[in-house]
């Protein structure tokens, strides 16, 4: 099954990503979104990026134009997705939006067409069985920045087929990712293990155990963890880390998954982290070196 022309729903962070990643491996690519400022959005996010690969000499100009120039972009569905060979979901990480868009997936695509799901913690079979392609659906778990981010998880349903499988799974292998097989269940591997390490940094912050700064100092240092977890959360998002976080505690039945009240907190006072200019941590004055943000 050959995949030439991709779709990717959602223009935001991932979305745009996405499409970046597919267009600069030479596949034709059509971005939707339901809003035209986030398409906008998304485009200027795209090349920006590019033009951060042309400085760094990682690309040349005619590859970053060559790039742009396989993206359309469409706020309609219909017409986003009418010829795709693949449709990426990258929408807002809630079930019965993401069950909406495969139904209307299901029906506007080609009969051949892949249905695929970057969700970072909703299982796909959810997805899955609101269509009537059984065997064709699958996940995509893309990790940001995805134009840099190596990993892709494969998620493949009881049902998804063995050609779809290899067909997904040699897709990612041709945009130099590392794609890594995963049996459908709530969290896949990636979120199963890092949001609830994620929740409990935030617990032993609210209980008083130690500052943001010490926290992730020790899991730096004493772990060699990259980046600390409450940085970490900050840069993922809080609203996305309470929304997986909400997707475990439900899946799964257990409450320790049940986001911590100070990263609700920080959601509902709408400090999402990096991409507002602060979380547990204030970008305000100088994005890579934050200082940390003095919790109320």
């Amino acid at each position: 099954m050959g995949i030439h022309k991709v779709s990717v729903i959602g223009a935001g962070t991932m979305g745009n990503g996405i499409a970046q990643t597919f267009a600069q491996k030479g596949f034709q690519v059509t971005l939707f979104d339901v809003s035209p400022y986030a398409i906008s959005q998304g485009l200027n996010a795209i090349e920006n990026s590019l033009n951060r690969l042309v400085l760094k000499e990682k690309i040349t100009t005619e590859a970053a134009q060559s790039a742009i120039d396989q993206i359309q972009s469409f706020d309609r569905l219909e017409k986003a997705v009418e010829k795709a060979d693949l449709v990426i979901e990258a929408a807002t990480e809630n079930k019965v939006q993401k069950q909406q868009i495969f139904e209307d997936l299901d029906t506007f695509t080609l009969p051949h067409c892949i249905l695929a799901s970057n969700t970072s913690s909703i299982k796909i079979s959810s997805l899955e069985q609101v269509t009537q392609r059984k065997g064709k659906v699958i996940g995509m778990h893309f990790f940001n920045p995805v134009p840099l981010m190596q990993l892709v998880e494969i998620i493949r349903t009881p049902d998804t087929s063995e050609n779809v499988f290899q067909t997904i799974y040699s897709l990612a292998e041709q945009l130099d990712k590392v794609p890594v097989k995963v049996n459908d269940a709530p969290g896949f591997v990636a979120n199963r293990i890092l949001m609830p390490m994620i929740n409990e940094a935030v617990k032993t912050l609210e209980s008083g155990v130690a500052g943001v700064f010490e926290i992730d100092t020790v899991m730096r240092l004493g772990m060699a963890h990259p980046m600390g977890p409450l940085r970490l959360a900050d840069y993922i998002g809080l609203d996305v880390c309470v929304a997986i976080l909400e997707v475990l505690a439900t899946e799964l039945n257990q409450s320790q998954h049940k986001p911590a009240a100070l990263l609700q907190d920080l959601v509902q006072q709408g400090c999402l982290g990096q991409k507002t200019g602060q979380g547990f941590y204030d970008y305000r004055q100088d994005p890579k070196h934050p200082t940390v943000h003095v919790l109320k």
